[in-house]
């Protein structure tokens, strides 16, 4: 599936109630909001373009999205999959898109474009990305979600791949498990913010 360049949309509508800093995607880490880190790895990838989906509740996030000159779509604010449906419509992406959540400071440009490359050459419309429950483990992570895959246990990521055209109706995905710990960490929590911090300053051993 794929063959030809697609969009990323970032999900960037949440309100950051467990952090209780203000604008979730614009929570401060090493300096730099938590959406600039996302953004930065779409832009070092072979996305076409970024657009950033906001809500009304996000008037800082969207000022700065504007000012980076992304295309912003502000959705109704009822949640996650209501409002990507909007944000996807609203746009009239017809092909492809990459679904990614601003709250995943740790992606890489190499990681988006792996997942890309995983896409085109599966036959499934959709793709979603996942990592080991035993990675999230090892770097001291709790995890909201968690699937028994094959007798797997793994977490979602937060980065997907959607067909534009069939975007409300359920897709049949390519589970793509990867053992990166930059896919590992969503910060809903102070302590998801700490062990980024603690990453990327390289004072986080791993364990095996």
């Amino acid at each position: 599936m794929g063959g030809s360049p697609l969009d990323a949309l970032v999900m960037a509508g949440g309100l950051g109630t467990r952090l209780q800093r203000g604008e979730k995607p614009m929570v401060r880490l090493l300096g730099r909001p938590l959406i600039d880190w996302v953004v930065s790895a779409l832009r070092d990838s072979s996305v076409d373009g970024v657009l950033v989906a906001t809500t009304a509740s996000v008037p800082e996030t969207m000022e700065w999205a504007e000012g980076e000159g992304l295309s912003v779509v502000e959705t109704p604010g009822e949640g996650y999959v209501p409002d990507m449906i909007f944000a996807v419509e609203e746009t009239e992406i017809t092909e492809p898109v990459l679904i990614v959540m601003a709250d995943l400071p740790l992606l890489r440009g190499e990681i988006v474009d792996e997942i890309i490359e995983v896409y085109e050459r599966v036959h499934q419309p959709a793709l979603s990305v996942h990592t080991p429950l035993e990675l999230s483990r090892r770097i001291g992570g709790k995890p909201d979600a968690l699937f028994n895959y094959h007798g797997r246990f793994i977490v979602p990521s937060g980065v997907n791949v959607l067909l534009g055209s069939k975007i409300r109706f359920e897709q049949e995905d390519y589970h793509l498990i990867l053992d990166r710990v930059e896919l590992a960490v969503n910060v809903n929590s102070p302590r998801d913010l700490a062990i980024c911090e603690a990453l990327l300053r390289g004072e986080l051993n791993i364990r095996s």
